[in-house]
């Protein structure tokens, strides 16, 4: 089976949404499909706000993650790189379109939809049984040396 982009390329990541490293993570898992990022991922009953509805916050960090190394991995594509570019989220917003049922594995889809030279825009998605559930748009810079995040995988 292939690895995901976290796998190859950050394998001691410790980061709560999408590291391998972090047992009490999110373990979120991305590759290639075409021009976007997907990823299948299943809640745990910890990760409920509710009966069968899974929590917004950790709605928030799968969009999050899911998005970050959509353009992490847009920049390395970009700029011919052979590892990716290390991003983080200078901003975004979540927009919760439906409850998102824990009952089910749900898609995560990510695309760039703008890009510079250390910045890039990105539009993201859970579905659960093929509808959206929740929506995310996000700015996501690469760092410079010096920064917390700096080659961080």
């Amino acid at each position: 089976m292939p690895k995901s982009l976290q796998e190859e390329f950050a394998p001691t990541s410790i980061c709560f949404g999408c590291g391998p490293a972090n047992q009490m993570g999110l373990q979120i898992k991305s590759f290639v499909e075409g021009e976007k990022l997907v990823a299948a991922w299943t809640s745990q009953p910890h990760h409920q706000a509710f009966p069968n509805v899974l929590n917004g916050g950790i709605i928030g960090s799968l969009l999050d993650c899911h998005c970050n190394w959509t353009a992490a991995w847009h920049l390395m594509k970009k700029q011919n790189l052979d590892h990716p570019a290390c991003t983080v989220t200078a901003e975004y917003s979540i927009k919760l379109l439906a409850p998102t049922p824990t009952d089910t594995e749900l898609r995560l889809e990510a695309s760039v939809v703008e890009s510079g030279e250390r910045s890039v825009k990105v539009k993201g998605l859970i579905l659960a049984h093929g509808k959206p559930t929740a929506s995310c748009e996000g700015t996501f810079v690469s760092v410079k040396p010096g920064h917390p995040a700096y080659y961080r995988w």
